[in-house]
């Protein structure tokens, strides 16, 4: 029988003495204590609640429009001799500034004609009316036949029938006279023109558009459901007998709210790289609700829009603004992060160590809060960390300053328990 080298019984020796200590040490190795896992509270963030007053506000957007705008339209024809510097697509006037003049010529012909024609009904009334001076007169002498004075007397009233006439074709052509300057009818800015000296205008034929700025209108879509929160008055038909709305008595009624008395706007819009404001007034609400989008269109207005004020832009027709109504202050409200109310109107208030569900009554929820009128007392400890998994009854611990947020974040992810 050969013999084994030293070199091979060696390892062999020593992988059996490794398996003999691993045996040993897993038969004698203490066995572990099996224990339930433990139940960790999650930490939180509570606030401590009281009733406070808060005004009210309602947030909407709308674009800029022109509270009077007219088409510029002649009432005579001609040809343009002169236009109006201020006559441009955006151009400033003052109300009874002359904006086109038209040619004269033929307007003063006109009157010209008129008033030979006056002239010559005048004299066929006067000479009408002695001839039946006249023909009374020898009526009485009994010289004269009943035809002859009934020929005498229509003869004086067609006279002063055309002689009427002929004043009121003197008075039309004056006036066309003074049509052909075409004058603002209030202050204000062109939109557009389509007019030059030269070109032959037409009566009725608009030449273009002008729009007043005393005031800017700004139409507010806002839902039937907000309206509770603003003081807009509600309008209503007025109250009127037949006698009064025939003879044109105004209704006895509440007067309109003019732009100081309506409930106060702010406006903002980003323009030319900076963020502006402006401040109005509510005065009215449109005729009807949309069918659709249940919305109620509140009119805003602002004073003088073009008056210079620094650096601020003026309040431009077209320009898209964002809107913030001042609505109804509410005397006692419990003002919580949005993140405090759960579902079903209800939150989470601290007992102690525990949370209990509470139902509330909530006036309304915005973007980053929610105002709430009942079903909590002043003092009473409101939390506010979200919790997905909330019951009611379950244990918390409150995180204060001194909790780092890094350790409040983790323990707010562990296992909830009761």
């Amino acid at each position: 029988m050969p013999k084994i080298p030293m070199k091979v019984l060696i390892p062999i020796g020593l992988l059996a003495v490794g398996g003999v200590v691993v045996a040993l040490l897993f038969v004698l190795a203490p066995k572990p204590e099996i224990q339930p896992p433990g139940i960790i509270a999650p930490f939180v963030h509570v606030q401590p609640i009281s009733a406070e007053p808060v005004k009210l506000t309602v947030v909407t957007q709308g674009t800029v429009v022109p509270r009077t705008e007219s088409e510029l339209v002649p009432q005579v024809s001609g040809e343009v001799v002169w236009v109006s510097p201020a006559l441009v697509s955006g151009g400033f006037f003052e109300e009874g500034e002359v904006l086109v003049r038209i040619d004269t010529a033929d307007y003063r012909a006109a009157i010209e004609r008129a008033r030979a024609s006056l002239a010559r009904s005048e004299s066929e009334e006067a000479r009408a009316r002695k001839e039946l001076e006249r023909q009374r007169s020898l009526a009485s002498q009994n010289i004269t036949s009943e035809a002859r004075i009934d020929d005498a007397e229509n003869g004086q009233r067609v006279a002063e029938a055309v002689l009427r006439e002929a004043r009121v074709v003197l008075e039309n052509a004056r006036r066309d006279l003074t049509r052909t300057e075409l004058q603002a009818p209030y202050a204000g800015r062109v939109r557009n023109e389509t007019v030059d000296v030269g070109q032959f205008v037409n009566r009725g034929t608009p030449i273009g558009r002008i729009y007043a700025v005393d005031y800017a209108e700004v139409r507010l879509p806002v839902p039937d459901r907000e309206l509770g929160f603003l003081d807009v008055p509600l309008t209503y038909r007025p109250n009127r007998s037949r006698q009064e709305r025939n003879a044109g008595t105004p209704a006895a009624s509440e007067p309109a709210r003019t732009a100081g008395e309506g409930p106060r706007v702010e406006l903002s819009a980003r323009f030319a790289g900076d963020e502006h404001s402006w401040q109005g007034h509510i005065v009215r609400t449109e005729g009807e609700i949309d069918p659709k989008s249940r919305m109620v269109t509140l009119i805003a207005q602002v004073e003088d829009p073009y008056r210079e004020q620094g650096d601020k832009p003026p309040l431009a027709v077209g320009l898209f603004v964002r809107a913030a109504i001042e609505g109804k202050t509410e005397a006692n409200v419990f003002v919580l992060p949005r993140t405090a109310l759960q579902q079903d109107d209800r939150v989470l208030v601290l007992d102690g160590d525990r949370l209990r569900f509470r139902a509330v009554d909530v006036l309304r929820v915005e973007r980053d809060r929610v105002l709430i009128t009942g079903g909590l007392e002043a003092g009473e400890r409101v939390c506010v960390t979200p919790l997905a998994r909330a019951v009611d009854g379950m244990a918390v611990r409150v995180m204060d300053d001194t909790t780092s947020g890094v350790a409040g974040a983790a323990a707010a992810g562990d296992e909830v328990g009761t």
